[in-house]
C-alpha cells in the first residue's frame, strides 16, 4: 500500500478552503488520533491542509458547517469512518513498479515446482497483485499458484476486483504480457484495458488492516509489503511486520520498497538478503 494524499492540482482547492471552513489545530489532533488508531498512519502537522481538503467534500455532502460537526458523524457512524479513511488512504501505484523485485521473483520461480502463494499486503488498486500473477502464470501451472491482494481502503479494493485500468498504464507492462493478459477496451472503454479473467480466478482481493493479526489468510511463500511502512513510526512498523511474519513460511521472503528500511527495527527472525528483501529464518 503506497499512500499519496494530494495531487498538485489540489493546491487550488486548499486555497479555496482557507477562505471557507478552517480545520483547527485542536480538531486536527483528534483526526490524527483516529487515523493513527485505525490505520497506524502518523500524520504530522504539515498534513493538516491536505486532510482539510480531502474531508471538505464530506462536509459538503452532509451540509455541515465545520470539521467538528463532521468529526461527530465519524465518531458515531462506522460506515462514515470508513469513508473518511478511504479519503485519507488514497493510493498511487502502477504495474511492474520497482522492477528488481519482479526479477528476483522470476529467478526464484525458475526451479519452483510446488504450489506457491504470494500476499500483496498493500495492494492498492491491484496493479502489484496482477503483476505478480502474470509472472506466476508464466512459470507455474495455473492450479499451482494463488495471490491474495489486500488493502485497508475499500474503494481501491473495488477497483482491484474490477481489473479495469487507464490505457496509459500499459506502458509499464512488457509487450508479451500485454498481448497475453491485457484486453483493450472498445466503445466507451476505448481508453481503458481489462485484465484477462484467466488471472482473476487465482486472485482474491479483500479489505484488510495490517495492524491486526490475519491468521485466516494462511501462510505464504512471499509477502510484498511495499510503499506503506514509510507512513508508520518505528513502533508501528515493528507491530505491522511482526503481524505479517505470522503469515510467512519459514525461509519465505518479505519484500519491502526500495525506499524503505527495517534497519531500526529489532526483528530477529529476519535475515536481509538484499537492500529490500528479507528472508524468514527456518
Amino acid at each position: 500500500m503506497s499512500i499519496n494524499f494530494i495531487k498538485n492540482n489540489e493546491n487550488k482547492v486548499i486555497s479555496m478552503l482557507n477562505e471557507k471552513i478552517e480545520l483547527s489545530d485542536d480538531v486536527f489532533k483528534i483526526y490524527q488520533k483516529i487515523i493513527f488508531s485505525e490505520t497506524g498512519i502518523s500524520l504530522d502537522h504539515k498534513k493538516k491542509s491536505l486532510v482539510q481538503s480531502r474531508l471538505y467534500k464530506r462536509i459538503i455532502h452532509y451540509n455541515l458547517t465545520s470539521y467538528t460537526d463532521y468529526l461527530r458523524v465519524v465518531q458515531v457512524d462506522n460506515k462514515e469512518k470508513m469513508e473518511m479513511l478511504n479519503l485519507i488512504t488514497t493510493n498511487e501505484t502502477y504495474f511492474f513498479r520497482e522492477e528488481s523485485h519482479f526479477n528476483f521473483l522470476c529467478k526464484h520461480l525458475e526451479h519452483e515446482k510446488n504450489k506457491f502463494r504470494i500476499w500483496s499486503a498493500a495492494s492498492s488498486v491491484g496493479a502489484e497483485a496482477y503483476t505478480i500473477s502474470m509472472i506466476l502464470d508464466n512459470f507455474l501451472p495455473r492450479e499451482n499458484w494463488e495471490v491474495i491482494g489486500s488493502d485497508i481502503n475499500s474503494e481501491v479494493i473495488k477497483k482491484a476486483r474490477t481489473g479495469l485500468y487507464p490505457l496509459g498504464w500499459l506502458n509499464k507492462i512488457p509487450l508479451e504480457y500485454q498481448k497475453k493478459y491485457c484486453l483493450r477496451g472498445k466503445g466507451k472503454f476505448e481508453n481503458q484495458f481489462l485484465i484477462n479473467r484467466v488471472l482473476s480466478k487465482n486472485i482474491t482481493f479483500s479489505i484488510n488492516n495490517l495492524m491486526v493479526s490475519n491468521k485466516a489468510l494462511g501462510v505464504f511463500d512471499i509477502i510484498f509489503l511495499r510503499n506503506v511502512l514509510i507512513y508508520f513510526n518505528d513502533e508501528t512498523k515493528t507491530h505491522v511486520v511482526n503481524n505479517i511474519l505470522k503469515n510467512l513460511k519459514p525461509n519465505g521472503y518479505l519484500v519491502i520498497s526500495l525506499t524503505e528500511s527495517l534497519q531500526n527495527l529489532k526483528i530477529k527472525s529476519l535475515v536481509q538478503v538484499s537492500s529490500s528483501i528479507y528472508q524468514k529464518k527456518g
